[in-house]
């Protein structure tokens, strides 16, 4: 087993939705972002990169590549996904917390582990999505953007 840990961060900007584990959650903001800004598929990314020691989500799709612009991170997830399996390696399960003021995430997290559990191959129950404000502290408090961390054990295939 390996376990690896992830964390992403976006400030919110213009727009109407956030993206957020594959799906699109309607907003007053958007995020400023190179691709898509899911912070939850890119904090799972790197939880799952960082298990294996394969580097970061920015090291396997650098914002400064236009191929990169506007992504779809589920695309970022496949590419995780199938490097662990080459490696010999799935997740078992991942367990991510949202932390923000809004847009409320209760309602979507049924969506999102489904979405996540979809690509990864695995159950909806291997993947756990729980939201948390900050008791309006700090920027995702004051509403200036949204952050996600994740955990995921890794199992060989």
């Amino acid at each position: 087993m390996r376990i690896g840990q992830g964390f992403d961060v976006h400030a919110f900007g213009e727009g109407d939705h956030v993206m957020l584990g594959g799906v699109r959650v309607p907003h007053d903001r958007g995020v400023l972002a190179h691709s898509d800004g899911d912070v939850v598929l890119h904090a799972l990314c790197d939880a799952m990169l960082g298990a294996l020691a394969l580097g970061d989500i920015g090291q396997h799709f650098p914002p400064s590549d236009a191929r990169w612009k506007d992504a779809d991170s589920l695309d970022f997830l496949r590419h995780c996904d199938a490097l662990l399996r080459e490696l010999g390696w799935m997740v078992g399960n991942a367990d991510i917390t949202v932390v923000c003021e809004r847009p409320k995430v209760g309602p979507h997290a049924a969506a999102m582990r489904e979405a996540i559990a979809g690509v990864l191959g695995v159950m909806m129950d291997d993947v756990s999505i729980k939201a948390t404000t900050t008791e309006t502290l700090g920027f995702t408090g004051r509403r200036e953007g949204i952050a996600a961390q994740a955990i995921v054990l890794l199992r060989t295939l």
